[in-house]
């Protein structure tokens, strides 16, 4: 606990200046596993054993090949790790309230100190077997596996993994596997204290780096493209050393322009040159630490003459940050994601906002597990992941967009299209760095 308070204490330092206008940066390639380390030693010992109650699951396996891993078993080893070795086999026990929840590797290669090794060496036969002797040996009422037609985030034991565990177990044990999905969604999208703080300054850094380059130190008017933007910002985050979860999207959209017959306004081919007046809107996600950003802001390309944009384009930026307040207003421990979607389109078509909502969980990955909230090709329910209810301390993308009539414009529409990386503690929904409520100007 100490160490995770020291952690706490050094990040705040961090937010501190962050909050007085200092750049953010991330922290060394060397001090990460670290930190990353003792974040998941939080996880193991606090939250694992209050999900595995919740769930009803007293013994779960995760099993994994090279070069084939179970989505999630980057979640639950120590860093650093960049895949599973030959075929690594995690058993976690739970063997009550005081004991707490037993953590074992059957594997040819030790995990440190958060696993105790249960097995000394040999072939693969020898592995399966000595895994049937382990979980034999704890007699559970359940062996909770990754298998899902819902979550593909829980659905990572392969079929030829599958039936060797059956074959291994015998008749008796494997009558007792049973799906772990939900087990695997409540550990994948639940965050702890330390792991929000964390989170913070990636998202603080993707914040930053948009308004870097939306403004004239990156683009000159007439000159720059809008794959130039794009590739600014990603090689700033590999400078740092932080993972895109997909390339930088930058696009424009001006009064003349026609986009065609598409659900979103604006055009983003990489050689398109970027004009005064212009409305720009980029889409950025990152990966710090085990934890995805996904964000998205808009800027305005002032033409000569002017000092800030056409009160218009401002008015709409103001109903985009309405629509968000809506939404996340309308967030309640316990709602499903399908809930929450259709009680906030009814308060915004009372308010009369042309809107559209995709809003979706984030986490340990950008599209993460959770209460999907709907998509952008489907307003209406979502079945299966819609219907998922909403939990405390767990992260969403805020993400959709508003459609305003501009009258600078001839009344012709502008499109915000937003997004900005959040947690729900169980009470509100808190944003990790703020969010945009002007638009970016570039002179």
């Amino acid at each position: 606990m100490f160490r995770l308070i020291r952690l706490l204490c050094s990040l705040a330092v961090c937010f501190c200046t962050v909050g007085l206008g200092a750049q953010p940066v991330a922290v060394p390639f060397s001090e990460r596993p670290a930190i990353e380390n003792i974040l998941l030693e939080e996880r193991l010992e606090v939250l694992l054993p209050r999900l595995m109650r919740e769930q009803g699951i007293d013994l779960w396996l995760v099993i994994a090949r090279e070069y084939n891993d179970d989505p999630v078993f980057l979640s639950l080893v120590p860093k650093p790790r960049f895949t599973a070795r030959r075929t690594t086999m995690l058993l976690f026990h739970d063997r009550g309230p005081d004991a707490g929840v037993e953590r074992l590797t059957i594997s040819r290669y030790p995990l440190g100190t958060l696993y105790e090794a249960a097995w000394e060496g040999g072939d693969l036969s020898a592995q399966w077997q000595r895994l049937a002797e382990v979980v034999a040996a704890r007699q559970p009422e359940k062996i909770a596996v990754n298998v899902s037609a819902t979550w593909p985030v829980a659905d990572g034991l392969s079929h030829g993994l599958y039936q060797q565990l059956a074959t291994a177990l015998g008749d008796d044990l494997s009558q007792r596997i049973v799906s772990s999905e939900s087990l695997v969604v409540r550990w994948l999208e639940t965050r702890t204290p330390g792991e929000v703080e964390v989170w913070q300054r990636a998202v603080a850094i993707a914040r930053a780096t948009i308004a870097e380059a939306f403004s004239d130190r990156v683009i000159t008017p007439g000159v720059t493209t809008l794959g130039e933007v794009g590739w600014f910002i990603r090689e700033r985050f590999e400078a740092e050393g932080l993972a895109p979860w997909f390339h930088p999207d930058v696009n424009r959209q001006w009064r003349e322009a026609d986009y065609g017959d598409t659900p979103f306004l604006g055009i983003g081919e990489a050689d398109q040159i970027i004009r005064r007046g212009d409305v720009l809107h980029t889409d950025v996600g990152l990966c710090y630490m085990g934890l995805c950003t996904d964000t998205q802001e808009m800027a305005y390309v002032l033409k000569l003459g002017e000092a800030s944009a056409p009160e218009g384009l401002s008015n709409a930026m103001a109903i985009g940050n309405r629509w968000q307040d809506v939404l996340t207003g309308e967030f309640r421990t316990g709602k499903s994601g399908n809930e929450i979607l259709a009680s906030a389109q009814q308060k915004l078509a009372a308010l009369g906002i042309d809107h559209a909502i995709y809003t979706h969980p984030l986490g340990v990955f950008g599209h993460a597990p959770g209460p999907t909230i709907g998509m952008w090709d489907n307003q209406g329910p979502t079945p299966g992941r819609g219907d998922w209810p909403l939990n405390p301390m767990t992260g969403y993308a805020i993400e959709g967009s508003v459609t305003v009539a501009i009258p600078e414009w001839g009344g012709k529409p502008a499109q915000m299209k937003l997004e900005q990386s959040a947690v729900f503690d169980g009470q509100e929904v808190r944003y990790l760095a703020g969010r945009q409520t002007r638009l970016h100007l570039i002179r």
